[in-house]
């Protein structure tokens, strides 16, 4: 008879574990007060104006949220590795642009429009990920440097005309303004891009691999991740998927400018952060992110209800912004305490 002993994990595994369970406790405690302050903020607003909740209402702020929800996503693989997109509102508004040009003169549907969106976005992505992780300038200086070379590019090919949405093939405005069972099509497309990365990122082991760089780049690189090639990979993710939303803003709005978009890699950043995506990378979901957007443009929507003044939508933005990151911190510095805690204990007990 053959009596199996299961041994104990080793304390280097037990406080691993022990780790993550923490972090991912904070991060979930996160989400939930986002989810909160946005049923809170929902609900209030509705108190005052019941006809924010309308059909319609609920409608327009499904709309106003899924590109900046999409926006939010491709933002969060980049930050997870502790690095950032500041080009994806120039992206947009390019791909918005280009593909309005190219419906009006062409004809063609929304197939063919989405697919071009996509197919600029890659291109974007491509040339801030190679020269980020490959050329290894700093992330910041190679996207600002892309958010201006590429709204030039917008500029002169723009020389100052529009895309109207009469130009526009009816096939691809039925994309922003039809609906499946009552539920518009761009917050279906939003919450499939969504759900697609965030079991990705959760059971794929290259997703996995994501918040490894984050958390500490060369030890990464020393456990075998290809670190270059994960974070180019998640360069060409928010590229395209920014490209994507410009190919949905058209179909939103129809008519399209070369600035489309301006401002909003600053809002998209809020988003991700105030979502629980530290901005030193590591820990976050693309779930909180997405909350975050929602309660961005909540926001918005609710100051315009409730006749507010528009430039309180900054100001609270911003707090928001700043409250997120002071809490990123505050959390750090506790779970990094109750980690060396538990370390202490495990030394004692060997």
């Amino acid at each position: 008879m053959t009596t199996t002993v299961e041994r104990p994990p080793a304390a280097g595994q037990s406080g691993e574990r022990s780790a993550r369970s923490l972090v991912d406790a904070v991060f979930r405690a996160r989400e939930i007060t986002i989810a909160g302050a946005l049923l809170l903020l929902v609900l209030g607003t509705w108190a005052a104006n019941p006809r924010f909740l309308s059909d319609q209402g609920v409608k327009d702020l499904l709309l106003n949220a899924s590109i900046l929800v999409l926006l939010a996503v491709g933002q969060s693989a980049v930050v997870i590795t502790r690095n950032i997109d500041l080009s994806v509102g120039s992206v947009t508004g390019l791909s918005a642009f280009a593909c309005g040009q190219f419906a009006a003169d062409s004809g063609h549907g929304p197939g063919v429009v989405l697919l071009l969106g996509l197919g600029i976005g890659f291109v974007c992505g491509l040339v801030s990920g190679a020269l980020v992780s490959f050329g290894r300038v700093p992330a910041l200086v190679v996207t600002l440097g892309m958010l201006y070379v590429i709204q030039g590019v917008g500029y002169w090919w723009a020389q100052g005309e529009q895309i109207s949405a009469s130009e526009v093939p009816d096939g691809v405005l039925r994309l922003g303004s039809g609906s499946l069972l009552g539920v518009p099509y761009l917050p279906l497309l939003a919450f499939a891009v969504l759900a697609a990365t965030g079991w990705f990122l959760r059971n794929y082991r290259t997703g996995r691999e994501l918040y490894a760089i984050g958390s500490g780049p060369e030890a990464a690189r020393l456990a075998g991740v290809p670190v270059r090639r994960r974070v180019l990979g998640a360069y060409l993710f928010s590229g395209t998927v920014a490209g994507f939303a410009g190919a949905l803003w058209l179909a939103r709005f129809g008519t399209v400018v070369a600035d489309n978009a301006h401002g909003w890699e600053l809002t998209v950043v809020s988003a991700v952060v105030v979502g629980g995506v530290a901005i030193t990378g590591g820990t976050g979901t693309v779930w909180g992110a997405a909350l975050g957007a929602l309660l961005l443009t909540t926001i918005g929507s609710a100051l315009a209800v409730l006749k507010i003044d528009a430039f309180w939508q900054g100001a609270i933005t911003g707090a928001l912004l700043l409250a997120a990151i002071s809490a990123d911190r505050i959390v750090n510095l506790r779970v990094t305490r109750a980690l060396r805690k538990r370390s202490s204990r495990h030394g004692h007990g060997a």
